[in-house]
């Protein structure tokens, strides 16, 4: 049963960043704002969509963290590596079709992991705060 709700927990956190990350690039699309095929706008619009591509990472780690029956931290960093993966997967796949600055793409593959132990950290301070209280 413990294998069930891990791998819950890092599907849960997965879908909750992957939504809202894809749920803000379309919001921002429909106001205009990002352009529908590429990602050739300015740097701080480049940087802002890192910076929310980041927190919402933040967010599905800690999410994971807090569903993990076991060993928070280390749930987090398996949705770090999977983040990892997936990031240097589309970051080669998307290299040669001149959809964006490289930069965009490269940065979200250093940053899955970072994101990944930020949010197991923030949720298993909490969770020791809450032990030591109670």
């Amino acid at each position: 049963m413990s294998i069930i709700k891990s791998t819950g927990a890092v599907v849960a956190g997965l879908a909750a960043a992957s939504i809202a990350s894809l749920g803000t690039d379309a919001a921002l699309k429909a106001a205009g704002v990002l352009p529908h095929d590429h990602l050739y706008v300015g740097v701080p619009l480049v940087l802002t969509v890192i910076g929310y591509r980041t927190v919402f990472n933040i967010l599905g780690a800690y999410l994971t963290a807090s569903l993990a029956p076991r060993r928070p931290l280390k749930h987090a960093v398996i949705l770090g590596g999977i983040g990892t993966f997936f990031s240097a997967f589309g970051a080669v796949a998307t290299y040669d079709m001149d959809i964006g600055p490289h930069y965009y793409a490269l940065s979200l593959v250093v940053l899955a992991m970072p994101s990944a132990l930020l949010g197991g950290y923030l949720q298993t301070r909490g969770r020791a705060a809450r032990v030591a209280v109670a």
